[in-house]
Parts: C-alpha cells; structure tokens; sequence
C-alpha cells in the first residue's frame, strides 16, 4: 500500500463536475457512466473522501462544468467536440435539475465554488488557481468526473502549474472500462503524483485528523 500524508493546512479536496446529469438517477450522462461507476462504487466512495475531508478539516473546492445557458456557443468561430455534444444534448442546462449539484454535494458554508469551467480543465479559464494559491493550498486530492476528460485535463494542467496532485482512482468514472485504463493507468500516472484507492486515501485523511487533534 502507498504511503501517504497529507498536511490539511496546505491540502484541499477537488470535487470535479458532481451534477445530478453526471452522478444521478435520471441525469442525461448517467445512463453512459452507470456501468463503471456502480462497479467501482464511485458516488459512494466520493461521498464518504468528501465527508471525511469535511471532518479533518481539509479545504474543500469544487471545480464545476459551464452550465449551459441560452445564447452559448451561437456566435462561437470554433467549438470543441465535448462542446459541441454538451449543446446537442443540453447537458448541465441551467435553471434545471441536471445542472444543480447532486444534494450530497452541496458546496457547505465555506468552501469554495471555482468559476465554471468551459471545457474540461478545471483552471483554464477560471479562478480556481487563484482561489486555491490564496488559501494556501498546493497539494490536491481529486475525484469526480469523467476520468479520461474533465479529471485527467484538470491534473495535467495542476501539475503545469506546480500542484502536487493525488487522484481516487475508485472516485473517479468514466463511460467505458477501457476509458478508465487509458486515463488511471497510461495518461495520469505521468502528472499525479499518486493514484490511490478510496480505502488508502481514507485512512490519510484520517491519520491527518488524528494528528491534528493531538497536537491542538
């Protein structure tokens, strides 16, 4: 098993993209990452790393997709295919339930809601480098979705910028099991530092608390 700390001073959870369209029942992408997501029990195991961050006092953000509004993309010159298939189906519409935050994942008072991302990286275009470097934070453990897009472009870039980056790899899901190889075992094991289970990252987090405890 991988040896772990974390320091909850300079480390933050990033929750990615936890809209009711990606992670619930009757969302418009959830029939696509169903399969994978229940074998891995990703919803579950998110929300208990999400839970415990709260509890050992981690900072919390979340880095969520553009919410399609009416008007996007219609004087747009060029737009990428991941955007482009977001406008056909209307994925993360605002104003409607698919593009609110699955209720576990309701954002508590506190933590901090970057500013939405248009593509896939959670810091192109947005504040969340800014918001994360004015809280101290440059260690991040990220879970949500999909693997192979939104979580893999916003490590890559995280380690562009100097972050040390942890991924769940059981946190994580994507549409297909051979999307998820690509993504956890050929692309991201060269920008995370690590990428561990639900269970090792658990049991950090609570080491982290337990330490923070005894020293108060």
């Amino acid at each position: 098993m991988t040896h772990l700390s974390y320091d909850p001073s300079i480390t933050g959870l990033l929750v990615v993209d936890p809209y009711n369209d990606f992670i619930s029942e009757g969302g418009k992408i959830w029939p696509r990452i169903q399969a994978v997501a229940e074998a891995n029990n990703c919803v579950p195991h998110m929300e208990q790393i999400l839970q415990a961050a709260r509890a050992a006092k981690f900072r919390v953000f979340f880095a969520m997709h553009h919410r399609l509004r009416e008007g996007d993309y219609e004087n747009w010159k060029y737009i990428a295919p991941i955007q482009k298939m977001a406008w056909k189906r209307r994925s993360f519409e605002y104003g409607t339930w698919g593009g609110e935050f699955r209720a576990e994942f309701v954002p508590a008072a506190g933590e901090t809601v970057a500013q939405e991302h248009w593509c896939s990286s959670g810091f192109a275009n947005t504040d969340l480098d800014n918001q994360l470097k004015r809280q101290g934070v440059h260690r991040l453990i990220v879970i949500g979705l999909i693997a192979h897009t939104c979580i893999e472009a916003t490590v890559r870039y995280a380690a562009e910028l100097g972050y040390d980056v942890t991924v769940v790899k059981d946190a994580v899901a994507d549409y297909s099991d051979e999307m998820m190889h690509a993504a956890l075992e050929i692309n991201m094991p060269s920008y995370a530092s690590a990428i561990v289970s639900t269970e090792e990252i658990l049991e950090a987090i609570a080491s982290a608390r337990s330490t923070a405890v005894a020293a108060e």
